[in-house]
């Protein structure tokens, strides 16, 4: 009999034990169903869009609508101002232009501080006559020396040398640039031309020295740029 009781004892346990069971399952996996629609929701969302960053459009300081020469702003000189002709910068289209040689200003820029003692500017011209245009790339008699090769202006080659001239106290030195393009013959100088302070009463201070003026004019060059 006490083995009987046992084994349905057992039974009863074990039938217990599996009705617990069956009511009560342990889930395998918890599912936090607020948090994966949430992550549904942000994976069906495409991401909003960044804003191309565009450059700011810098307006020309000049435009000559006949050539597509175009200046971007140049601080610290003046646009459009002409240099005052003289003996040695007589009003011609090109510094040391030839006898009979044709052309048209187009444009200069003067520095800043520039005066009747010492002025310096970055003149331009073109020519489309044909005998300025075969002579465009000849330096002239009062280079100071050889071409000193070629620089790169606003995508265009061009090529360098130096020239000047004095007389009396008057005098001229340029960095002058001349190139074919677009068919005509472009010189661009930058010219440093007054009068020796000396000659003054009593003697005057220039505004700059003609180095610190070559310095500041080579920094006009990257404003000279094409449209066309």
């Amino acid at each position: 009999m006490m083995g009987h009781s046992h084994t349905v004892a057992a039974g009863l346990l074990i039938a217990t034990a599996a009705a617990l069971t069956g009511c009560n399952p342990a889930p395998d996996h918890v599912v936090d169903e607020p948090a994966e629609q949430a992550a549904a929701a942000n994976a069906s969302t495409p991401a909003a869009p960044v804003p191309a960053v565009r450059p700011a459009v810098v307006q020309p300081a000049f435009v000559d609508e006949a050539s597509g020469l175009a200046l971007r702003p140049v601080p610290g000189a003046r646009v459009g101002a002409d240099v005052e002709s003289g003996a040695l910068t007589p009003g011609s289209w090109k510094l040391f232009a030839e006898p009979g040689s044709e052309g048209r200003r187009v444009v200069a820029v003067v520095l800043d501080g520039s005066n009747e003692v010492t002025t310096a500017a970055m003149r331009i011209g073109v020519s489309a006559d044909p005998s300025s245009m075969a002579a465009c790339l000849q330096l002239p008699a009062e280079s100071t020396g050889p071409a000193a090769g070629q620089v790169e202006i606003g995508g265009v080659p061009f090529t360098h040398f130096r020239a000047g001239d004095a007389a009396m106290s008057h005098y001229v030195s340029a960095d002058s640039y001349r190139a074919v393009h677009g068919g005509q013959c472009v010189a661009i100088d930058l010219l440093v031309k007054g009068t020796r302070p000396e000659v003054y009463d009593p003697p005057r201070t220039p505004p700059f020295t003609t180095e610190e003026a070559q310095q500041k004019l080579q920094a006009l060059l990257p404003a000279v740029y094409w449209q066309r």
